[in-house]
C-alpha cells in the first residue's frame, strides 16, 4: 500500500512532513522547523513516531526537535557529513545509503548546494522525494555554502528520477519563485500556465507544496540552464549549463 503524507505548516513558511504506513502504523517525519504543530498533527492523527529524518542543520529544519523527542520516542536520521552540527544522531547515513524507513526502502542523496552535507530523502517504490531546501517549487535554495557546480550536480541528479516523482520542498516560496521564473523564461506556456494555476490556489489559501517533479523539468528554471529559450533570454547561447545555472541563482539571489 501506499504510504500517506501530511504537509504540516511550521514558522512563517516552512514545512515538516509525516510519512505514514496504513498498514503497519509507522511513522516518520521530516524535518523539525517548531514542535508545537507537529505534535499536534500527531495527536489529532492518532499517530506514534517512529523516525525522524533530518535534512540539514539550519535552525528552521531542526529547532523543534527536542520537544518533540520529550514527547515521542523515535530513531533521528541525519546526514554523517552534516553530524557535528546536527542534533544527535540516531544513524548517521551517507549518499547512496538505504534504510527501512516506514516498511518502504528509502535511500539517501547527497544534494550539497544550499549547504554542504544536505540530503534528499527518496522513496523510489512510493515515487516520494524530500528535497527540502535543494529542489524546490520552481526554485532551489540559496547557495549559503555549497558552489553553484555543487548544486547543479544535484539538482542534476535529482532530475533524473522519474516525472512522476513527488517532490515535497521545505518552505512555501512558490509564489515569489514563480514571479522570478518569468524573468528568465517568459515565453514558456507550460510555465505561464503553471503560474496562473498557483496565483488561484494561493489566492484561496492553499499550499503549493508538494510538486511533480516532471512539472519541476518542465517550468523550474533551475533545472533548465540547457533549455534554449533561457539561454537566449540571458544572451549565453554558447554558455555551459553550470554557468547558465549560476548567472539564473545570481540573478535569484538579487531578485
Amino acid at each position: 500500500m501506499p504510504l500517506e503524507t501530511v504537509t504540516i505548516p511550521c514558522l512563517a513558511d516552512n514545512y515538516a512532513f509525516l510519512v505514514h504506513n496504513t498498514d503497519s502504523g509507522e511513522t516518520a517525519l521530516v524535518d523539525a522547523p517548531e514542535s508545537g504543530p507537529i505534535l499536534n498533527a500527531l495527536n489529532d492523527l492518532g499517530w506514534s513516531l517512529d523516525t525522524v529524518l533530518l535534512t540539514h542543520h539550519h535552525w528552521d529544519h531542526i529547532d523543534g526537535l527536542t520537544a518533540i523527542l520529550e514527547a515521542q520516542k523515535a530513531r533521528v536520521i541525519g546526514a554523517k557529513a552534516d553530524a557535528h552540527r546536527l542534533p544527535p544522531l540516531d544513524v548517521a547515513v551517507s549518499d547512496g545509503d538505504h534504510l527501512s524507513v516506514c516498511g518502504e526502502d528509502m535511500t539517501v542523496m547527497d544534494v550539497s548546494g544550499h549547504t554542504v552535507g544536505h540530503v534528499a530523502f527518496h522513496f523510489p517504490t512510493t515515487g516520494l522525494l524530500f528535497t527540502a531546501d535543494s529542489l524546490m517549487a520552481l526554485g532551489c535554495g540559496r547557495l549559503f555554502e555549497g558552489t553553484p557546480a555543487q548544486m547543479w550536480q544535484s539538482l542534476s541528479r535529482l532530475a533524473a528520477l522519474p516525472d512522476d516523482t513527488i517532490v515535497y520542498s521545505g518552505h512555501e516560496y512558490t509564489e515569489t519563485n514563480a514571479r522570478f521564473a518569468m524573468t528568465v523564461d517568459p515565453d514558456n506556456p507550460a510555465l505561464q500556465a503553471r503560474v496562473a494555476e498557483i496565483a488561484a490556489t494561493r489566492k484561496a489559501g492553499r499550499q503549493t507544496i508538494p510538486s511533480q517533479l516532471g512539472e519541476e523539468k518542465a517550468t523550474n528554471p533551475f533545472l533548465r540552464a540547457a533549455d534554449p529559450g533561457i539561454r537566449a533570454q540571458l544572451g549565453m547561447e554558447t554558455a555551459t549549463d553550470i554557468e547558465v545555472f549560476t548567472e539564473i541563482r545570481h540573478r535569484k539571489d538579487a531578485f
